[in-house]
């Protein structure tokens, strides 16, 4: 049997007694990171006095991998009882983990999924946008036209809208942020449950000067919905369903979004 971990994104208490339990009696453990998941260990048996199997079989399974290692799998494989856990947070969440459930359900393989600790929820209710109905993007690209369409995509969808962000570019996000919609109000959270855990919200133009140059920390990023798209009674969606060229779709988007035309169709072709 396969069980996918949630494993604490900061505050090593998050952990669920089911976690532990399953760590414990894992006969193999998938790891993101060995050295991660074999100190987390370490720490559960210190802090609560927890045993663990002695013969536990680690094995590494990151995103770099996890292709080649899952052609290699044959179901026996899991006749072991085999967990997975990413570095922190929920495994298939910006980590490894729906190529081994893929596989589970297509081979017939039992396995289960632990709710847990999770950044994008976390932020999301921290948030405080009305608006309940929400699209997590992950990690923009680095530069370049991917990354751009990505920013629209975030700006312009009609759904609160949550991206993670290292300290090395939230600078560049914020102002790429200012430059695009400049009135949009974000919601930013910091090294969630962590000791330096901080919380924002206001434009980007606040942030970058409530920040004051500092950085540093692990972000994540949730962008309310825009007025124009509140406000609207006929949604990108519902633009997007109709037989139209791209051309006019943009045009009709911009119109009740506000957003760059040629960023739109830009945006458009690549969801093709």
């Amino acid at each position: 049997m396969l069980s996918l971990v949630p494993t604490p994104i900061g505050n090593i208490g998050d952990i669920s007694l089911r976690a532990i339990e399953l760590l414990s009696e894992a006969d193999i453990l998938l790891c993101e990171d060995t050295r991660v998941t074999k100190k987390l260990i370490n720490i559960l048996k210190v802090r609560y006095n927890t045993s663990f199997k002695e013969d536990q079989e680690f094995i590494s399974l990151h995103s770099h991998n996890e292709k080649h290692f899952i052609e290699k799998l044959s179901p026996d494989f899991f006749d072991s009882n085999v967990v997975y856990a990413s570095d922190a947070g929920m495994p298939g969440v910006s980590d490894p983990g729906q190529a081994l459930v893929a596989y589970c359900l297509k081979n017939d393989v039992e396995f289960d999924v632990l709710p847990g600790a999770n950044a994008v929820l976390t932020a999301f209710v921290a948030a405080g946008f009305e608006e309940t109905k929400m699209l997590f993007l992950g990690f923009l690209d680095h530069k370049g036209d991917s990354r751009a369409a990505g920013l629209q995509k975030a700006l312009h969808n009609g759904f609160t809208t949550v991206l993670y962000e290292s300290p090395h570019r939230i600078e560049k996000l914020l102002i790429e942020i200012n430059e695009e919609e400049p009135g949009r109000e974000l919601f930013l959270a910091k090294e969630l449950t962590k000791k330096y855990q901080k919380y924002f919200r206001g434009t980007a133009a606040k942030a970058l000067s409530h920040l004051d140059g500092n950085f540093r920390g692990e972000w994540v990023v949730v962008f309310s919905m825009g007025e124009s798209q509140a406000d609207s009674a006929i949604t990108q969606k519902d633009i997007l369903t109709l037989d139209l060229p791209k051309k006019v779709q943009a045009k009709l988007i911009c119109k009740i979004t506000g957003e760059n035309s040629k960023s739109c169709y830009k945006r458009l072709l690549e969801l093709e």
